[in-house]
């Protein structure tokens, strides 16, 4: 049997989320929740007549109550982001969004894991954790885990090595003021900084400018959305494979939003570190040894977020 997973929310994001979850075989329910039932009924017409070759699944729109018994909700219910509109500009918005339905999906669904996805995450998971009654182990931002996938790519086609053999990540808000711990990148093993003379001559490259990277991970995303009008391909593979963590029988590490209570010393916000999540939700946070700068670019990261969680109406 199968995990039953609830997306609130059918716009972009949420509809590819449903979609890239109807292939997996860990799932055998999907319900999908949206204000726009005419929306819902299509695109869940749309995947379900897609299913036809993978073993049977059911999927269907539904309401609250129908999320009852779920094994994640992902909430990706929100106004999108516009091009050249910052998420911080969507903050009061997608709260007051978050706060007419979090009452509702925490009655029918008290022991579900939780994925915040809709933007601004980091503040939005903090909001969810305030107001919704749900524990916070079962509460999980999306975060910098799309960021932190930006950077392996980049990574990796600099080096011509494969992701998974990447490793750095992107700490922080999922916004203007996340930044990479440089100090712990590295390539199998090897810090990043010290990898140049230890490649083979066919692989010689120059060394990576880390500001131009960070400024490329910083910003591809209101580039996709300058290009297309949204994001929602990469962001919903991300999901998925948060899912796939989230339904594992063993816990993961991964760059996800969580509210941390004094960490590097930081306390009641919610932003992206290295955080262990399984099927009990959230372990804890792995403090990722940092030079004196990062550590730094964190708190200015944390002071960021709190100061647009003072201005708001939860």
């Amino acid at each position: 049997m199968g995990a039953k997973i609830t997306v609130i929310g059918a716009g972009n994001v949420g509809a590819t989320i449903a979609y890239n979850l109807s292939s997996s075989s860990k799932v055998s329910e999907i319900v999908v929740i949206d204000v726009n039932k005419q929306k819902v009924e299509g695109e869940v017409l749309d995947i379900l007549q897609g299913t036809a070759f993978r073993d049977p699944i059911k999927i269907r729109g539904g309401e609250y109550a129908d999320a009852a018994g779920s094994d994640i909700v992902i909430i990706t219910a929100g106004v999108g982001r516009k091009p050249g509109q910052s998420r911080i500009d969507l903050t009061q918005t997608n709260v007051n969004i978050l706060k007419s339905f979090a009452p509702e999906i925490a009655k029918y669904a008290p022991d579900s894991l939780y994925i915040m996805v809709a933007n601004p995450v980091d503040v939005l998971t903090y909001v969810f954790t305030k107001i919704s009654g749900i524990p916070e182990k079962q509460i999980i931002g999306s975060g910098t885990i799309l960021d932190t996938a930006r950077l392996r790519s980049t990574i990796s086609e600099h080096f011509h090595i494969a992701q998974k053999s990447c490793h750095a990540n992107v700490f922080g808000e999922h916004g203007d003021t996340q930044f990479v711990p440089w100090s712990q990148a590295k390539i199998s093993g090897i810090y990043i900084d010290q990898i140049y003379d230890k490649l083979p001559e066919c692989m010689k490259v120059e060394k990576l400018d880390y500001d131009e990277v960070e400024k490329h991970v910083r910003t591809s995303g209101g580039q996709i959305i300058a290009n297309k009008g949204a994001t929602f391909y990469a962001v919903a593979t991300a999901v998925c494979r948060l899912c796939d963590m989230l339904l594992a029988a063993y816990d993961s590490v991964a760059c996800v939003s969580t509210v941390l209570h004094g960490e590097y010393g930081i306390d009641d916000v919610a932003l992206s570190v290295l955080t262990l999540i399984g099927p009990n939700g959230v372990k804890g946070r792995l403090e990722m040894p940092l030079t004196d700068e990062e550590h730094d670019k964190l708190v200015k990261s944390a002071d960021a977020l709190k100061d647009i969680i003072s201005q708001i109406q939860i």
